[in-house]
């Protein structure tokens, strides 16, 4: 199913939206400047990822590209005669990040400059052999911006991210994986349906948990001590274990393993339960 219209205004111009069961899927797709962050691009990004969240039906994202490129970056006309402030043009990857859907990128091919942004903000990237990852913002006289040197960090360590804004280092899609800038690197033909079926893994969880560990996730990059993580992670554990879904599944898990009741022995000694 493709989505036409709705609540986030999709333009068909620039995005594909679809629908794989419960991931939806959505495409960049402006071939004639190689899906490149125009503002018409942005706007388009982030009213389809919108779209998609007051739908309702997806319980994860994927982001994909059609033709050979992912993203070619920032819009030399856009940047030469910008359309609307510099924060503005952020919007697009900045609603992939904020999303309380788990999303994963397919990159095929380049992914250049604030294209590189695009796959930063979806959770997990899956990329081909042909994929590229390079920074460029130093090339063109450009400090680079919308998070881009942090999701680096966190992904790479500092060297790692050094070596690609400071020295133009270029990492193709093996490498990107051995170094974990991507968690996998797939065939050709098989990235848009590997990362659909990851995607469609998590699409299968209980979504209110899935967005409130994902935002601790989110949470934990400023933690730096064990005591903090635990003291994190506490609130959200004490609220799953409150919800009527985990006794649900924990009942199903004690069948299980044979087990009698509340009060009864355990049938299958030594049995683990979570």
């Amino acid at each position: 199913m493709t989505v036409t219209g709705g609540p986030g205004d999709i333009d068909g111009d620039y995005v594909r939206v679809d629908y794989r069961g419960e991931v939806a899927v959505v495409t960049l797709d402006h071939e004639p400047d190689r899906n490149a962050l125009s503002w018409a691009m942005t706007r388009a990004l982030s009213g389809a990822v919108a779209a998609v969240q007051a739908d309702g039906t997806a319980g994860a994202l994927v982001v994909a590209s059609a033709g050979p490129v992912f993203c070619a970056g920032g819009s030399v006309d856009d940047l030469l005669e910008p359309k609307a402030p510099l924060e503005a043009m952020y919007a697009g990857f900045e609603a992939i990040a904020g999303s309380a859907l788990p999303t994963v990128a397919a990159v095929n091919g380049p992914a250049l400059g604030a294209g590189m942004n695009v796959a930063l903000a979806c959770d997990v990237i899956i990329c081909t052999p042909s994929a590229r990852f390079e920074t460029r913002f130093l090339d063109v006289g450009l400090h680079p911006g919308g998070g881009h040197l942090w999701h680096l960090r966190q992904r790479m360590g500092r060297q790692g991210a050094a070596a690609m804004a400071l020295f133009g280092a270029s990492v193709g899609g093996e490498e990107a994986a051995r170094r974990g800038l991507a968690w996998q690197c797939v065939e050709e033909e098989e990235v848009l349906e590997a990362a659909v079926a990851l995607a469609a893994r998590a699409a299968a969880l209980d979504r209110p948990l899935v967005a409130r560990t994902r935002a601790t996730l989110d949470e934990g990059a400023g933690v730096h001590r064990m005591p903090d993580a635990v003291a994190l992670e506490l609130g959200p554990q004490r609220w799953s274990m409150g919800r009527p879904e985990f006794a649900s599944k924990l009942n199903l898990l004690r069948k299980r393993l044979g087990r009698r009741g509340e009060s009864g022995r355990d049938t299958v000694p030594g049995a683990s339960e979570v």
